[in-house]
């Protein structure tokens, strides 16, 4: 027991004297910020630290451009971690304690919100920490490190679980900050799915019967086909109200929507031809997905009758549900204990009142506008 003590305090101590390091690295990929699939730069900088820390380094792993895989080590046992690094559309800001967005950019550019910039960077120093103690004390076993993009939207896990990456592990740790300090024993993430739903005006000329048209008609006067945007948006409002139904609102379950293409501007006797949104839903049970699913799907079928177009739907993700591990949360909350509460230089501390301060001037600013305003 206290040889292991000892290991494990040199990684602690370990990760204290490269503290610098990886906040600065963090900084680094918090600037970044680019959004699921696009992180380019991102995935680039794990890349060529990880090679330089001695690992064989597989970029693009499960032809997934911004995605890598890491190993370091022969033998086993074989454990594992992975970064998150994809920011968030429509959230960019500065380092500062008050809302603006980083310098030359746009209010809604992305940004990172978790932020997975910080907690790539956590899994990376505690990876590099293991490997400093077990080449210390001649520690046998493999270490795993994948780069995992897009995890917003459930991107790239399952496709390296459907690729075999993740074949062979004894363990794998999924490192999340939490408000509080402790490892998560019984819950889980439950299941993801995420399916874009696709309308297509296919034969927008057979909408309307051309022998009803006067001899005098143009075709600019006639009544168009009411084609994919229409489609989108009874899709969009439609799938509203009935998410009432779908299930109980038992706080267990989220449906979320993103539209990747709102059709194209066209001629006024031409419908749009094509519009696409995307759904997201997490549940705890694979039951409770295939019913989303089905109102989903009904609601397809039937704003695309509605509006003359062809419905499909392409799948991105479907994961199963979460296993809990006991003995591996046991083990985490142990090692927690160790390591003890968070401690934050007064630096940290500072920044953080700042930003108390300002949201409470900020709240008491708008509660006082109502009131004079009302």
């Amino acid at each position: 027991m206290m040889a292991m003590a000892s290991q494990k305090r040199y990684a602690l101590d370990w990760i204290d004297e490269h503290a610098r390091r990886f906040s600065d690295f963090h900084l680094r990929i918090w600037n970044y910020a680019e959004p699921a699939w696009r992180e380019y730069k991102s995935a680039k900088a794990y890349c060529d630290l990880l090679r330089a820390e001695g690992f064989a380094v597989e970029e693009g792993s499960g032809a997934m451009p911004t995605a890598f895989s890491a190993r370091w080590g022969k033998s086993e046992p074989v454990l594992g971690t992975y970064a998150e690094y994809d920011a968030v559309p429509g959230n960019s800001q500065h380092v500062v304690p008050y809302r603006a967005p980083r310098a030359g950019l746009h209010p809604w550019a992305a940004g990172h919100t978790d932020p997975h910039s910080a907690l790539g960077t956590t899994a990376l120093g505690g990876l590099l920490a293991a490997k400093a103690a077990m080449e210390r004390f001649g520690i046998t076993g493999t270490l795993l490190f994948f780069g995992e993009p897009a995890e917003k939207v459930c991107g790239s896990k399952p496709v390296h679980a459907a690729k075999g990456y993740y074949d062979g592990a004894d363990a794998f740790i999924s490192y999340h900050s939490h408000f509080t300090n402790t490892a998560i024993r019984e819950t889980q993430c439950g299941s993801y799915w995420s399916a874009v739903f696709t309308f297509e005006a296919v034969e927008p000329e057979k909408w309307i019967d051309k022998s009803l048209l006067p001899t005098t008609h143009t075709s600019h006067a006639a009544a168009r086909c009411p084609g994919a945007i229409d489609a989108l948006c009874l899709m969009y409002t439609t799938t509203k109200y009935t998410k009432e139904a779908m299930f109980p609102h038992t706080g267990t379950w989220t449906l979320n929507e993103f539209v990747l293409v709102g059709g194209d501007t066209t001629s006024d006797n031409l419908p749009p031809r094509f519009s696409q949104i995307q759904y997201a839903w997490r549940s705890p049970t694979l039951g409770i997905q295939q019913q989303i699913c089905n109102v989903l799907e009904n609601n397809a079928r039937h704003v695309a009758a509605m509006t003359g177009c062809r419905a499909s739907v392409r799948w991105i993700t479907k994961t199963r549900v979460g296993l809990t591990n006991h003995a591996m949360a046991d083990l985490t909350f142990r090692n927690m204990q160790l390591v003890g509460a968070p401690r934050f230089p007064d630096e940290a501390r500072g920044f953080a009142r700042q930003i108390q301060s300002i949201s409470v001037s900020h709240r008491w600013r708008t509660r006082s506008s109502r009131t004079t305003n009302g």
